[in-house]
């Protein structure tokens, strides 16, 4: 079968030693009935499950010729193999008026699939336009997964269900699935995959197979641009500034990355704050940035707060002169990364993670963004006015 491992693992980019042990354990007969794939984004986990799912539903059996396993593979490339089930995080929206369920979205995520096999949740949100609402794997979509598997399998091997973001499953959903998780039915394989392993409740993630997924390598990422058409130099440069995400690459070749929003709001915000200090026009200035804030939705509102946190670290690393780690960059004119980073020392750098922190916390409890972006701003005025310690 190793023609089959080549045409289904080769797409995806780096992790070889991952792409080994999965067909190596497949071929022996040790496929774990729950696994999960913990990976950042753009590290490739979608792809490697949707592959490696192929690669159990179309070469376990001895007994398919060529033709069946040629019929299995097209069937799984669409993601219309009837024995291939995904869930997701929807929302309610004009799909899907109430009690939304990933079959409400099954096309648009093939398509999602398709032309972004490495696409993060914003990306996800902002296709099926619930970008403005919080996406969850509900109840009800517990529900449709324990009818779907209780069912025999249409072509009479395994039946297998991948959960994308299943950090994002609710208490609710993951109570309903522990059971399903804990005794499964014969050849049943639950594929769960998580950026963020400790929102999976732990009895769940006790009876997965975890396995985790490093950042992509430069050179890996790189290959990847290069195959797309970008030259060899300008590939090596973008890709030292994905930092191991390949779909930031992606964006940042097609000036489509929403980290070139976010520096736009973070140096306003940031100039904004240092004029501040007794200035009241620049008091007005930070609540108005508060209120455009707030105008976006909760998703985008909390991939900025986890921007923001990554541009104090990168900062943190400059002035302290550890550049080898600093890859984020500032491209809009007139902002220097370098001159801003003094101004982020060991004096202040834990109060200004730990008060974004607080502020994604209470966006995701739905709290009313414009005041706690407002209430964060004057946080932010007073820390970044604070003195580093003098030795």
């Amino acid at each position: 079968m190793h023609y089959i491992w080549r045409m289904l693992f080769d797409s995806i980019l780096g992790l070889a030693h991952i792409k080994n042990h999965l067909v190596s354990s497949a071929d022996a007969g040790r496929i774990p009935h729950a696994q999960l794939f913990i990976g950042s984004e753009g590290s490739g986990t979608l792809p490697m499950a949707i592959a490696y799912a192929q690669y159990i539903l179309c070469s376990t059996s001895d007994e398919k010729n060529e033709q069946a396993i040629q019929a299995c593979n097209l069937k799984c490339n669409s993601l219309t193999h009837p024995d291939m089930h995904f869930a997701y995080p929807v929302a309610n929206s004009d799909k899907a008026k109430s009690h939304a369920v990933s079959d409400n979205y099954i096309e648009d995520f093939r398509s999602f699939v398709k032309e972004q096999p490495y696409g993060n949740l914003f990306d996800w949100y902002r296709l099926i336009d619930i970008e403005k609402k919080q996406g969850q794997i509900g109840v009800d979509e517990a529900q449709e997964i324990v009818k779907k598997l209780a069912l025999k399998s249409y072509e009479g091997g395994y039946k297998i269900c991948i959960i994308w973001m299943a950090d994002k499953m609710n208490s609710s959903a993951s109570n309903k699935l522990l059971k399903l998780i804990e005794e499964p039915p014969s050849k049943t394989v639950f594929i769960l995959i998580a950026e963020d392993e400790e929102q999976i409740i732990q009895t769940i993630r006790s009876r997965c197979q975890v396995l985790h997924f490093p950042p992509l390598a430069e050179n890996d990422i790189a290959d990847g641009l290069i195959a797309k058409g970008i030259a060899k130099e300008q590939a090596l440069r973008i890709a030292h500034e994905a930092n191991g995400n390949y779909n930031k690459a992606l964006d940042l070749i097609n000036n489509d990355s929403e980290d070139l929003v976010f520096e736009k709001w973070f140096v306003h915000w940031v100039r904004s704050a240092f004029k501040a200090k007794g200035n009241k026009a620049a008091i007005h200035d930070l609540i108005s940035w508060s209120a455009e804030l707030a105008k976006t939705g909760r998703e985008t509102q909390k991939k900025f707060i986890l921007y923001c946190i990554a541009i104090m670290r990168q900062a943190l690393l400059i002035n302290y002169n550890v550049h080898e780690l600093a890859f984020m960059k500032i491209h809009m004119d007139g902002f220097d990364l370098n001159k801003f980073a003094p101004f982020v020392h060991e004096n202040n750098i834990q109060e200004i993670v730990e008060e974004l922190e607080r502020a994604s916390y209470h966006i995701e409890r739905n709290g009313n963004a414009k005041i706690i972006f407002t209430d964060l701003s004057i946080k932010l005025t007073r820390l970044l006015h604070k003195k580093a310690t003098v030795a």
